[in-house]
């Protein structure tokens, strides 16, 4: 119970926080068009004009929330002002896109509610217009209005037209059409499948949030849902006569002395109120990311490593990092618009920044085609291509020498985080010998391939001979997986695998096959750590998060508490 309330205790609070609140502005807002202000509105709508406006209030509420989990520099400022104070707290804005997905349903879900509700007002409206000249109820309603004809209750007020008419003539209708394809399009290409395998459609629809605010923030510049004003309320008489005047339509007429005319008013917009200054926010975190775009980078060195993994270090005027954190990279020469994130695999303490770059996209085939690689002939420096870095930003691997123990888990090209901090490690303890928290670390690296060991393999083996010279071979304990073998390789280690070094990584310590046993492994470091609490960090596919997320919630050793940290961005 100890682990799961520190791994997911602030994040279910945070969740219920957050649902609690929808759930009263829906219930609240559904009440508010119960009253008699907008009596006459209901007796042609019935409820459908609050199931319509409930979900409006709740997406007020959500979409003044989608902007800020992306607002990159925001969070990492956040993260440095209360990380010193609250460790818990800061690791929430670790899971900044798992909120903004959650957001995102929501407002999906809500804006599902309000069109199927207006759909229904607008053949109520229809059926209350097509009555003619009778004397019931709903047509005498409808036809309210003042001599200026400002204030009918019923927006369609032609027998020649129908709800699609109405829905592309109106700023409310076209506004709404264009909110709800913007958020078709958004939504879809959001899919896991197309995000991984054409993220360029992802990138460019999910810049549609801009026809998206737009037209949310003038969606309610129409006013077409209207109620009496609050001084017409004050007379019951105006309420209730009409309906009186409305049984003797004929023999009174609706302009005569006993049937005074109630005035009726839309409400002003309200949504620009919740939306404006997330807006601004994100504006302001636009224009950051445009300056930062703007200053120098030098690249100083181009590495292509096996598995097609593309390394790139660079230099720029005043920067600086911290461990684990990751930089967005653009390169205007294969697109002005796109940005995407990179881990940094080099340490604060080294002279330039890297990245590591695994060539799976359009994008980053772009990259290697610009840097000369694809023809394994890279570019003289003054001929490799201009990029622009935006960071670097915080993530949860900051806090890795917070822990007296740590376990870092990295799959494939998801080592890139421990790269950066393994290199510390090397340059703390070896050439600066600075004291550290932290006091054991147990390295896992799972790779499908070996010749994805080959661009790291280096570091650790510098880092595994420094260490024994120091006497702190204990301080390390790493374990490599290979997940899949051909074969001829599998001959090939067995002939090598009495051999002092491991045939394929160099490293004395021996390359396991297939996948690590997780609930072994914890016992185990639970085991030989009693009392502690260990940071576990992950940077690799969501399936083997929810496995390690699993094993820190149920140890069953409850002197040892497992926090669970995962790169999310």
């Amino acid at each position: 119970m100890g682990n799961f309330a520190a791994n997911e205790g602030l994040s279910i609070f945070v969740i219920i926080v957050w649902l609690g609140i929808n759930a009263y502005l829906f219930v609240n807002s559904y009440m508010a068009f119960l009253v008699d202000r907008f009596y006459y509105t209901r007796v042609i709508l019935g409820h459908a004009l609050s199931w319509a406006r409930a979900p409006a209030a709740c997406l007020n509420f959500n979409c003044m929330l989608i902007l800020l989990p992306v607002c990159r520099n925001l969070l990492s400022f956040l993260r440095g002002s209360i990380q010193t104070c609250s460790r818990t707290a800061a690791r929430q804005l670790d899971r900044n896109i798992t909120f903004h997905k959650m957001v995102g349903y929501m407002i999906a879900f809500h804006t599902a509610v309000h069109i199927i509700a207006h759909l229904f007002n607008f053949e109520r409206f229809m059926d209350a217009q097509l009555l003619g000249n009778s004397s019931d109820i709903q047509y005498v309603l409808s036809q309210i209005g003042n001599a200026e004809n400002q204030s009918y209750l019923n927006p369609i007020r032609s027998n020649e037209t129908s709800p699609t008419i109405v829905m592309f003539t109106t700023l409310a209708g076209l506004s709404g059409v264009a909110i709800t394809l913007a958020l078709i399009l958004i939504i879809t290409s959001s899919m896991e499948v197309i995000r991984r395998s054409y993220f360029e459609v992802f990138w460019y629809t999910h810049h549609l949030f801009v026809v998206f605010f737009i037209g949310l923030v003038i969606h309610g510049v129409g006013r077409i849902v209207r109620g009496q004003p609050a001084d017409d309320l004050k007379d019951k008489d105006v309420v209730l006569d009409p309906l009186i005047c409305a049984k003797h339509f004929e023999e009174w007429g609706m302009n005569g002395t006993f049937c005074p005319v109630p005035n009726f008013a839309g409400n002003p917009p309200q949504t620009w109120k919740w939306v404006v200054a997330p807006m601004f926010l994100y504006l302001c975190e636009r224009i950051v990311r445009f300056w930062r775009s703007q200053q120098k980078v030098v690249i100083t060195k181009v590495v292509m490593h096996p598995s097609k993994t593309l390394e790139l270090q660079m230099k720029k005027k005043g920067f600086r990092m911290e461990v684990g954190q990751y930089v967005a990279l653009q390169c205007p020469s294969v697109s002005q618009l796109e940005w995407h994130p990179f881990t940094l695999t080099s340490a604060p303490e080294e002279d330039h920044f890297s990245v590591h770059i695994r060539i799976v996209g359009d994008w980053t085939e772009g990259l290697l085609k610009a840097c000369g690689g694809d023809k394994n002939e890279f570019q003289d420096a003054w001929k490799l291509p201009k990029m622009a870095v935006d960071g670097p930003f915080g993530t949860a691997s900051e806090d890795v020498f917070r822990y007296d123990v740590v376990m870092l888990v990295g799959a494939g090209i998801g080592v890139t985080p421990f790269a950066s901090i393994l290199k510390s490690v090397w340059y703390k303890h070896v050439q600066n010998n600075t004291n550290v928290l932290t006091k054991k670390i147990y390295f896992y690296w799972l790779c499908p391939e070996t010749q994805a060991f080959e661009w790291f393999a280096d570091v650790l083996k510098s880092l595994e001979e420094q260490m024994m010279e120091k006497g702190m071979s204990d301080f390390l304990s790493y374990n490599i997986y290979l997940t899949r073998w051909k074969e001829s390789e599998a001959a090939h280690f067995r002939v090598h695998h009495e051999a002092v070094n491991d045939p394929i990584t160099g490293l004395k310590q021996k390359t396991h096959y297939g996948k690590p046993n997780w609930e072994n492994e914890f016992t185990t470091v639970a085991a030989k750590h009693p009392g502690t609490k260990v940071g576990v960090f992950l940077c690799g596919p969501a399936a083997l998060g929810k496995t390690l997320e699993k094993q820190c919630r149920s140890n069953p050793e409850p002197s040892v508490k497992f926090i669970f940290n995962k790169e999310n961005f």
